[in-house]
């Protein structure tokens, strides 16, 4: 089985609270990439509270976004019609849940090929994700489509795929 995550593919990161130009422009490749994925497609959704700017994410960045219930909170819908399972809501950048959720699968369902991960941001959430799931399945393939991949900035999204790359983590696309 293949598996595709689809990290954070939230209003608030692509025209809203932290959006930029190149979330907006990632958008429709990744909905076609996941139209076209034969496999199992995941997503995670960056969770937070209203009491966010207290906690240390919202004094190192305190812009408040993705805020439960919010409509800066929701999938994008292009993103969620394609997306059959409910998303893994993640309280931080990175999900030790999902990296269970895949050993999960792969030592109970069905072994896992591979898994690429696709979605914002590539220096934060994705790279976050993509290491925690080395971790968790350190012989399955990581791969991460920088395509359907956006950073805070042009450069910390360079930067980022650079650091996966010397992590065993295959970049494609970039």
């Amino acid at each position: 089985m293949k598996v595709l995550v689809v990290i954070d593919m939230q209003k608030d990161f692509i025209d809203g609270a932290l959006g930029t130009r190149e979330a907006v422009k990632i958008v429709p490749h990744v909905a076609e990439r996941i139209r076209t994925f034969e496999g199992r497609i995941l997503a995670t959704r960056d969770t937070h509270e209203e009491d966010y700017l207290s906690t240390q994410e919202g004094r190192n960045l305190p812009v408040k976004h993705c805020i439960r219930g919010t409509k800066g909170w929701e999938i994008c819908q292009e993103i969620r019609e394609l997306i059959k399972e409910e998303p893994i809501d993640k309280m931080t950048f990175g999900s030790v849940e999902l990296g269970n959720i895949l050993k999960e699968y792969h030592e109970q369902e069905e072994p896992i090929e591979s898994i690429t991960l696709i979605g914002l941001c590539t220096d934060i959430c994705v790279i976050s994700n993509a290491m925690i799931i080395k971790a968790s399945l350190p012989e399955v393939p990581v791969i991460v489509d920088a395509e359907c991949c956006a950073g805070v900035t042009q450069e910390s999204h360079k930067q980022a795929l650079e650091a996966m790359k010397v992590c065993q983590i295959a970049v494609v696309n970039d």
